[in-house]
């Protein structure tokens, strides 16, 4: 019963701070917290919401986050990818930024929590698993693409434009915009910058600074009277908590898969988040509980009026970085974003939308890696054609972007499926190392001159009992000598039905020909049922050996006799 509390309250469970640890977690939340005030606004942008519900997700959803999450310094908020699949579920349902759009952005926030939740409280963190990594590849390089072209009318001024205009444009009929001279100074400017506090300075806040510098440079020069474009006005104070709004029974079901295949994306991110921590902390962390926390922090994200959050994991190396010791590091991040919320919205409007496409285009082209399709495709072909087709089919699928996701993990479960289907059979004989390899291979004789050994390495069931017994009934036809077959089962590590009745049929079907059936190196999950279906008595327990060694030394033995093998699996 403790367990179970515990685990619902597991911040009960956090050690209790000292002066020294609180220290470091206040000097890390800063360093988060500064750098989280201009990035929320940025993905609230990016996710097509009013700028100020970026704030509103970095506020109750991270101390949420935190408090029923596993990993101390995982930094729970607003993050480009889960943003840009916000923006991707809603583009057909609703204009960005309006009343219906924010509707629908709170309810997929609501539902991809409660999939979270779910999933975390019934122990099923493992479905996250579904999406294979060739997929997540894939995926957010594709994702990645999208946000950076995304961005690009904004970096340049020219949000707005439309066909008509850049054909007149190209054509010599028009001017760009007045504002797209000093929009791209400023985005340009901007994203030269970022690189140049990367390079150079890295422990540097360079988000923050580049923030700032186009807020002075926006307030000084009157960016927005020359025609630049600002966030503007954003209103203070703290979110309103509610309920989500009311909206129709089709809507509700057209958010459903979206929201599904965002549960499982954004906590695929969480997860490699909470995996680096934990090897560079040396300390464990329990998926399930983490999807426990990642869905409450969505869910208070909707009740926030904002959209769906996930792990971020920059801000969490960030923290790390900065020499966080536990989650009270995300207290004073948030009250950073507090401060920011009661008393700087007005400073913020006068930054400029060009700078802002920035905050966004730079961080995300780390997550560009085309050279992961090259190094898939050295080790295995499937995997790189599982992340090829789900690029593809995301770019293509815009703004259905789960589709990619949908696609990906549908092709990976095909190749999965055709590969178990497809299992390793050889026939095998005596090695000088005294171990059974396969006689192919080798150029090895055969074990003896009536003897067929064969192994399989892959579970026995329905999709690999068809090609085991074609490939013994195929090696016995070529050969008519064959009287023994071992099947040297070392490699089988489970059986079911269909396993049990086709290796009695291959029983039967040996038999009739007079052809004898042996196995070696039975495992004892096999053997258990092999012997609960009857099977044990039929095949003949002095049939069955305990090793390899054992079946080798009598098949080879010159006056080996199946009335003479008695030979009991004890032995």
């Amino acid at each position: 019963m403790q367990s179970r509390f515990m685990r619902w309250l597991p911040f009960l469970r956090w050690p209790r701070p000292t002066a020294g640890s609180l220290a470091r977690d206040a000097w890390a939340g800063l360093s988060v917290g500064l750098i989280l005030i201009p990035q929320a606004i940025a993905y609230a942008t990016l996710a097509g919401m009013p700028p100020q519900t970026g704030l509103y997700a970095a506020l109750i959803p991270a101390v949420i986050g935190a408090l029923w999450g596993s990993s101390q310094l995982l930094a729970v908020g607003p993050v480009a990818l889960t943003s840009l699949l916000v923006f991707g579920s809603l583009s057909p349902l609703a204009a960005p930024g309006s009343g219906q759009w924010v509707a629908l952005a709170i309810w997929l926030a609501v539902y991809s929590g409660l999939f979270q939740l779910m999933l975390g409280a019934f122990r099923l963190g493992r479905v996250a698993d579904l999406v294979s990594q060739p997929v997540i590849h894939g995926f957010i390089n594709a994702a990645a693409l999208i946000i950076i072209v995304s961005q690009l009318p904004d970096l340049f001024g020219v949000r707005g434009m439309s066909s008509g205009q850049w054909r007149a444009l190209i054509a010599g009929e028009a001017v760009l915009p007045a504002g797209a001279l000093i929009s791209s100074v400023f985005g340009i400017a901007a994203v030269l910058l970022l690189f140049v506090f990367k390079r150079l300075l890295p422990r540097f806040p360079g988000i923050l600074a580049v923030s700032a510098l186009g807020i002075a440079a926006s307030w000084q020069l009157g960016y927005q009277a020359l025609g630049g474009a600002v966030i503007g006005h954003l209103p203070s104070g703290l979110p309103v908590l509610a309920l989500p709004p009311a909206i129709s029974f089709e809507q509700h079901q057209a958010l459903w898969p979206a929201a599904f295949i965002l549960a499982l994306v954004s906590f695929t991110e969480a997860m490699s988040s909470c995996r680096t921590l934990a090897r560079r902390q040396q300390t464990p962390w329990d998926e399930n509980q983490e999807l426990i926390g990642q869905g409450l922090a969505k869910i208070a994200s909707g009740i926030s009026g904002s959209f769906p959050v996930s792990g971020s994991f920059s801000r969490s190396a960030l923290n790390l970085y900065a020499g966080a010791v536990s989650a009270w590091s995300t207290m004073f991040s948030t009250a950073c974003v507090l401060l920011a919320l009661l008393f700087l919205l007005d400073v913020v409007s006068y930054l400029p939308r060009s700078v802002l496409a920035a905050l966004i285009i730079v961080p995300t082209l780390s997550l560009l890696d085309p050279g992961v399709f090259r190094r898939l495709l050295r080790m295995s072909r499937d995997d790189a054609m599982v992340a090829a087709v789900t690029f593809i089919v995301t770019i293509f699928s815009m703004p259905y972007l789960h589709w990619g996701v949908f696609a990906g993990i549908g092709l990976a479960m095909t190749s999965f499926l055709y590969r178990r289907s497809h299992p390793r059979i050889i026939e095998v004989s005596l090695h000088q190392d005294g171990t059974l390899r396969d006689r192919q291979r080798f150029a090895l004789p055969p074990l003896a001159d009536d003897v067929l050994a064969v192994r399989m390495d892959s579970a026995l069931n329905f999709l690999t009992a068809g090609p085991l017994d074609r490939f013994v009934s195929s090696c016995c036809t070529r050969d008519a000598s064959i009287r023994r077959v071992l099947l040297c089962a070392s490699g089988i590590n489970d059986i079911d039905a269909s396993g049990i009745e086709a290796l009695d049929a291959m029983r039967s079907t040996l038999e009739a020909k007079g052809v004898v059936l042996y196995m070696s190196a039975v495992k004892k999950q096999v053997s258990d049922v092999i012997e609960r279906a009857g099977l044990l008595a039929r095949i003949g327990p002095e049939r069955i050996f305990v090793t390899d060694a054992a079946a080798v030394a009598i098949l080879r033995s010159a006056s080996a006799h199946p009335a003479d093998l008695n030979v009991a699996a004890s032995n």
